[in-house]
């Protein structure tokens, strides 16, 4: 809806000065002195980010010092997660528990920490290079000043991600031989894994005002200048489908530890909720500047060329929640800098 209201009202802009100035020598829809007023184009369009990946930010509804008790759990994870030297005696009880299963009975309550919010640094995600066809739009005041409107077919942009995701676990766990020490980074997932983290369809029109040195029909060669702001949408968001699944199990493991099932989150067994995972980014406006020149090789046609970059950044937003009850079990966030250098190629006609 966003992008609706966008390109009308950019249209709107584009089409006042022929309807409110009519009049004016800037404005008048007649020819100026040797110049056409409207001018379009079609080329290729190439999208290059310059921006590096941010840490990404998680939160889940495990508040610091929840307690949940730790039912049957795998000897092998008690074993991961506890800290040897705080309690020696029941470390080395665990490590001889004479089967796969410590029983219930034994393991007792779970204090948890470090799951309520932390920040996985060396992680993030960036957006790949895209190509498109590209469309420039231009009606000219002047034979030297002008509006742009850029636009184009809408490109798939990969993502690509970057790190792993751990959850610092901690806190201790009382048992019926004392209390022991839990400390143990859990591996979320692996955003390398796979060709690209998501997808994303990527809308991307801009409106900029130019200033063409040269004078038409003495210089052919006539290089501009212009500045203007950039409009980002984006929509069609798809994730990765292992990294998808991954962040379900995590899901899973933050409601084992609200239903009391401490053991059945550190076994990454399925809980009783339905996790579903929700991939949103941020719309956005920046500035953006461009170097740019045409070539007249016939009166009305032309070529192309040039090189824009725009200061730009979103926000890409990740949340976990149950189906069967819509609570948010977790929400994750980061920033991604674009900050895209658009180099393009054309050829256009006045009119």
């Amino acid at each position: 809806m966003k992008k609706h209201i966008f390109c009308t009202t950019v249209g709107i802009v584009a089409f006042i000065p022929t309807l409110s100035f009519a009049n004016s020598p800037y404005f008048s829809l007649k020819d100026g002195d040797g110049f056409k007023r409207f001018s379009v184009s079609a080329g290729w369009l190439h999208a290059m980010p310059q921006g590096s990946a941010n840490p990404i930010n998680i939160n889940t509804t495990v508040a610091e010092g929840t307690q949940s008790k730790v039912g049957d759990v795998s000897k092998q994870a008690v074993l991961d997660a506890a800290v040897k030297d705080s309690n020696p005696i029941v470390y080395g009880a665990i490590n001889l528990w004479p089967t796969d299963t410590v029983s219930g009975l034994a393991t007792g309550t779970a204090t948890i920490k470090g799951l309520s919010n932390w920040q996985s640094q060396g992680t993030g995600l960036e957006a790949d290079n895209v190509d498109t066809v590209g469309i420039m739009a231009n009606y000219h005041f002047t034979d030297n000043l002008s509006l742009e409107i850029k636009a184009g077919i809408p490109p798939k942009v990969d993502i690509k991600g970057k790190g792993d995701i751990y959850a610092p676990l901690s806190g201790s766990a009382s048992t019926i031989l004392g209390d022991i020490d839990l400390k143990q980074d859990l591996h979320i997932t692996d955003l390398n894994q796979g060709a690209r983290a998501a997808t994303a369809r990527a809308w991307l029109p801009a409106v900029e005002l130019h200033y063409q040195f040269g004078k038409s029909g003495v210089n052919k060669f006539r290089p501009y200048i212009g500045a203007g702001v950039m409009y980002a949408y984006f929509n069609d968001l798809k994730m990765n489908s292992g990294i998808e699944s991954d962040l379900i199990k995590a899901g899973h493991m933050i409601q084992n530890i609200h239903d009391g099932k401490a053991g059945a989150a550190l076994d990454g067994k399925t809980s009783s909720a339905d996790p579903v995972v929700k991939l949103k980014a941020t719309d956005t406006f920046a500035p953006i500047v461009t170097l740019g020149a045409t070539y007249d090789f016939k009166p009305n046609w032309f070529a192309v060329g040039s090189i824009s970059y725009s200061k730009m950044n979103n926000e890409a937003q990740i949340y976990v929640t149950d189906r069967n009850s819509g609570k948010e079990l977790i929400r994750a966030n980061t920033k991604i800098d674009i900050d895209p250098l658009i180099t393009y190629l054309g050829v256009g006609y006045r009119f």
